[in-house]
């Protein structure tokens, strides 16, 4: 059902609001969002370049590494589905001190262990913490965020990107100083350690701010739309696939195209410097998205030119894999990085589309609840997916065709998400409809 008023804009109050929320200044509002999403990438992102030392020293195979790598993806689907559920019980600010919990906690006790089980453990339940966050995050901003939530979001969505650049950065500092040499200190246990430091700044932030704000679950709307199932909402489901292919290419992009870019012939510097464009520039997408929903009536021909440059990126990348570096360039690969960063807009996009696309506080944290954990089980499967066929193929370029392929899949579905569609509405001429013919709702 089309709306005639701007998503974004000042609407009156809706019926699953918290009358009762407690106010905050925007200075506490700014810490607590900054902390909370600065940590939700770097705890992942730092394992890729110590992964073979820490296989190495734990004394455990390659297969161990792809485990450690798909523990992410399968516990934001499985954690996820759960996570409003968990919010419910403890309420959005006690469910994100938990997750502040589970980080600190994993982050800071499995660089020391001595068993790959043990490490794994504690890396499921950090990634546990993680996948609360994800979902539950964007519905406290809702909640509490007031007229700042537009800018809480372009917060939230830049910390993403921000963190999920630095944890990689990080990394490769600890592990070139000086020290790396000396052969008595395990410096991949301090590369990944030191990001405990920002899970307990988080915890520390997130304690007397739960303390203070007690439960703030919001109440569920008495509207025929609250106990209709999300996934009648034909936005709900198009925004699930749109942040799930979109996943999918960010996790395959961070974890492959370096690869993709040497095996062609250009050299190590420029593949990392080509990676590190596509991560910076989600910066600048968390910094976009966020208002243009906000002021724009439609975002559909924003979300389909996106989709049109991410498959312009991925058509240079076949260019530069099938002629070559001694063809092609630096340039090319630089101009392949630029496009699927900007392209790459869609996951800031997807994010701010969330809050942006519900009412209720309530449905803002059902839909969170309903689109990241099927977006993040493409993630899993796409970059695993990706590796098996690596194995397979003499080149790039039958992988690089798939995932051009995909980039129309989420160009199309732009279009969709885009239009200025409440799901609120969609929910409740479904509930109403069901209502007239008699149907009794099980959810």
């Amino acid at each position: 059902m089309a709306i005639e008023e701007k998503p974004g804009q000042p609407q009156p109050k809706a019926a699953g609001s918290s009358k009762n929320a407690i106010a905050l200044s925007v200075p506490v509002l700014v810490i607590a969002v900054i902390v909370a999403a600065l940590n939700l990438r770097p705890s992942i992102a730092s394992i890729g370049p110590v992964l073979d030392q820490l296989l190495s020293d734990l004394g455990a195979s390659s297969a161990f590494g792809g485990l450690i790598t798909a523990i992410p993806g399968l516990a934001f689907f499985a954690i996820g589905l759960s996570a409003v559920s968990v919010g419910k019980r403890m309420g959005l600010s006690g469910a994100l001190t938990l997750s502040a919990t589970l980080l600190f906690v994993g982050l800071a006790v499995r660089p020391w262990v001595s068993s790959i089980w043990l490490f794994l453990l504690f890396t499921a339940l950090s990634v546990a913490g993680i996948a609360l966050g994800n979902v539950l995050l964007p519905a406290w901003i809702k909640v509490h965020g007031g007229r700042h939530a537009v800018v809480l979001m372009m917060l939230y969505s830049s910390m993403l990107a921000l963190g999920g650049g630095l944890g990689p950065a990080t990394a490769f500092l600890i592990n070139d100083s000086p020290e790396a040499s000396t052969g008595g200190v395990d410096m991949w246990r301090w590369a990944i350690a030191v990001w405990a430091i920002t899970a307990f700044v988080q915890l520390v932030v997130w304690l007397p701010l739960r303390a203070r704000i007690g439960f703030d679950y919001p109440k569920a709307s008495v509207s025929s739309s609250a106990n209709t199932p999300i996934w009648k909402s034909p936005t709900a489901i198009a925004l699930a696939v749109f942040f799930g292919v979109q996943s999918m290419n960010a996790y395959v992009l961070m974890g492959w195209m370096p690869k993709m870019l040497v095996d062609a012939g250009i050299s190590v510097s420029v593949a990392t410097a080509a990676s590190m464009i596509v991560q910076g520039l989600g910066i600048i997408g968390g910094l976009l998205m966020p208002p243009l929903i906000a002021r724009l009536r439609t975002m559909s021909y924003v979300a389909f030119g996106l989709g049109c440059l991410f498959f312009l990126g991925y058509a240079l990348m076949i260019l530069i894999d099938q002629r070559g570096a001694a063809e092609t360039g630096v340039g090319y690969a630089i101009g392949a990085a630029f496009l699927l960063g900007v392209g790459g807009f869609c996951f800031p996009m997807a994010i701010a589309l969330i809050p942006g696309r519900t009412r209720s506080h309530e449905l803002t944290a059902r839909l969170s609840g309903f689109v990241q954990p099927i977006g993040y089980i493409f993630s899993a499967v796409g970059p695993f997916l990706v590796g098996v066929a690596a194995g397979t193929t003499e080149t790039w370029t039958p992988i690089l065709v798939v995932l051009l392929g995909t980039t129309v899949v989420l160009a199309v579905l732009g279009l969709a998400v885009g239009r200025p569609t409440y799901i609120d509405d969609e929910l409740a001429d479904r509930g109403i409809g069901e209502k007239k013919s008699g149907r009794i709702q099980l959810d």
